[in-house]
């Protein structure tokens, strides 16, 4: 099966690795990184985004060792547009995050406008942090958690 996601990921977090972990056991997996233009129209808060080359090193690093524990293979390709990677043929299930499920069937929508079968999606909860908030980028860039949802104490 192929697998596709897609996000920012500026800076990776235990809620992204459980979007991984559950791609790589379905198969092989390609990961759409938003380029350096798309990037900053996907937030929901304006915040500085690290350049493409910077967070796919990091994604690289994180994916690397579940695609060999899994026996699977990855690629990561820029998204230059929200619909992305997933409209094409290629691919069997998208990963979606519960905020991400619209993008997901609006995704559905334009494959089969283009005579592709739909996708499977896979909707993965949210990882929680320690004080039962979502765990964020933007929380982790704001100084409130770290990457594995502990509370960071504030002066």
């Amino acid at each position: 099966m192929n697998v596709a996601l897609g996000g920012t990921f500026d800076p990776v977090h235990d809620g992204h690795r459980r979007l991984f972990e559950r791609a790589f056991e379905h198969g092989d997996v390609t990961v759409g990184l938003t380029s350096d233009e798309l990037a900053p129209k996907t937030r929901h808060e304006d915040r500085e985004i690290r350049p493409y080359d910077e967070r796919e090193r990091d994604l690289a690093a994180e994916l690397e060792p579940l695609a060999r524990e899994h026996g699977r293979e990855f690629e990561i390709r820029p998204l230059e547009e929200s619909t992305g990677i997933a409209t094409e043929p290629a691919f069997d299930m998208l990963i979606v995050s519960p905020e991400t499920v619209d993008g997901g069937l609006r995704i559905n929508d334009l494959r089969r406008e283009r005579g592709h079968d739909p996708l499977e999606l896979l909707v993965v909860p949210h990882e929680r942090a320690a004080d039962g908030e979502i765990i964020s980028s933007t929380r982790i860039v704001n100084g409130e958690i770290d990457e594995h949802g502990r509370v960071l104490n504030r002066r």
